[in-house]
């Protein structure tokens, strides 16, 4: 009894011991020279830690672009998180090349693939594979069930001409068509399959959080008679992300900001529960696959719930309220960081395979690839103090573990991939985005 006790303790106060933590005590102030914000500088220029992961990152990044050790694969949903990292150590002609092999595998509906790998290493089911004429040596594949496959490309696409500053490569022709022309076919192929009319967003097969993994199928990532259509969070904050991209890059056009500012709105209408502070997982397109027993209304999606804050989705305060939310659930979960990708878990069983139990991959694992997002996010809102503290422990695994772990499980183990790259190029501009706060503040004194 005492424990439960102690667990609704922590449910009701923790949210508002965290918010009051993630304020810095410099925050409105006023001051330009603040002797607390000013020690936080200083720490954070002086954490060698930081020095150690970033070094061990750029090493990853010169053993090329697939995903990671136990991945063949280029993807350009991890590339998107890695591009910045890749282009501070890798010549950018190499890069431009990499991003180039997605358009000549894209489809003539302008439909996006996930990845591709050469055709020596090509060593799966051919009917799920992607040819083209334009990329002989390449075979493309793509885990249908996920709707981002379009908007990372794009994503990435502007990281590497922010980075370079290399423009041209909007007007590199592949084949008959431009890149930029190529990313507007990426952007009609999303209104056109994947748009949902009624509530004016994008949708996708069911998953947890921005996982690309479908319950009640043993084929987990492709779309088939068991998929159950519904509508998410990340699907529609990665499309934002892009089309904001689109309009920094000069292609945006009319129609692109009107499509911007409905998805934005109708996110905050349908996806947004205003009592409990946070995004609904989902709004299903017909049947629910949910269990009768299970209230997926209570699950916080923090992956999700990142990207919509880096789409300009939430408030300051509603970021403050949902960093608030995570150390609970990180709390309550006994998991290691807020990288934890959902809570409370799904049941045992819902998903197939080893993702059935809870704790295990998406359901519920740690993810520093979404972590991390987070922590960008903390910093560019000017929740630094917090952000740097919710690092520490990513930060220290690396360290511990010699590597950047795909995710951990219970008790911080480490699973999959040994050499994430995602989870390297997030915290690389973390990092990289702490120094550049710390270096401003230590300009002041």
């Amino acid at each position: 009894m005492f424990k439960q006790n102690m667990k609704a303790i922590k449910v009701f106060v923790l949210p508002l011991v965290a918010l009051l933590c993630s304020i810095p005590s410099w925050a409105g102030d006023g001051k330009k020279h603040n002797p607390d914000s000013l020690r936080l500088a200083k720490e954070i220029m002086q954490d060698a830690r930081l020095d150690s992961v970033n070094a061990m990152a750029k090493q990853l990044l010169t053993q090329g672009f697939n995903a990671g050790s136990t991945y063949s694969q280029v993807w350009c949903r991890d590339l998107n998180t890695f591009i910045e990292l890749a282009c501070d150590v890798v010549p950018a002609k190499n890069v431009r090349g990499a991003l180039l092999v997605f358009f000549k595998l894209q489809q003539p509906n302008g439909e996006m693939i996930d990845g591709y790998v050469t055709k020596d290493q090509f060593n799966w089911d051919d009917n799920h594979a992607y040819y083209s004429k334009l990329a002989p040596k390449h075979v493309g594949f793509k885990n249908t069930v996920e709707t981002d496959q379009e908007t990372s490309l794009i994503q990435a696409v502007y990281k590497y001409i922010a980075k370079t500053g290399d423009k041209s490569l909007l007007q590199e022709k592949v084949g008959k068509k431009t890149v930029a022309e190529r990313i507007h076919d990426m952007i009609a192929y999303l209104k056109k399959e994947r748009y949902n009319t009624k509530y004016g967003l994008l949708s996708g097969a069911t998953t947890a959080d921005w996982g690309d993994v479908q319950p009640l199928s043993d084929d987990v990532v492709d779309v088939n008679a068991d998929t159950r259509w519904a509508i998410d969070v990340y699907d529609n904050a990665m499309l934002l992300i892009a089309l904001d991209d689109m309009q920094k890059m000069g292609i945006a056009t009319e129609d692109d900001a009107t499509l911007r500012r409905s998805v934005a709105r109708n996110v905050r209408k349908y996806l947004w529960d205003a009592d409990r502070q946070k995004f609904r997982a989902h709004i299903y397109v017909g049947e629910s696959p949910v269990p009768g027993d299970f209230n997926e209304d209570q699950v916080y999606y923090h992956g999700g719930t990142a990207v919509a804050i880096e789409a300009g989705l939430l408030s300051r305060h509603e970021i403050a309220e949902g960093n608030g939310a995570m150390l609970r659930d990180v709390d309550l979960s006994g998991m290691p960081t807020i990288g934890l990708t959902l809570y409370p878990t799904y049941p045992e069983g819902w998903f197939h395979g080893g993702m059935a139990k809870p704790y295990i991959y998406q359901n519920g694992g740690d993810w520093t690839w979404f972590g991390g997002r987070m922590i960008q996010q903390l910093v560019r809102y000017g929740l630094v103090q917090q952000a740097y503290l919710e690092m520490k422990p990513m930060i220290d695994r690396v360290i511990k573990n010699k590597g950047f772990y795909e995710w951990y499980g219970q008790g911080n183990v480490p699973n999959g991939s040994g050499n994430f790259k995602g989870s390297a190029g997030v915290l690389y501009k973390a990092i990289q985005m702490l120094r550049d706060w710390a270096r401003d503040k230590a300009k002041q004194e």
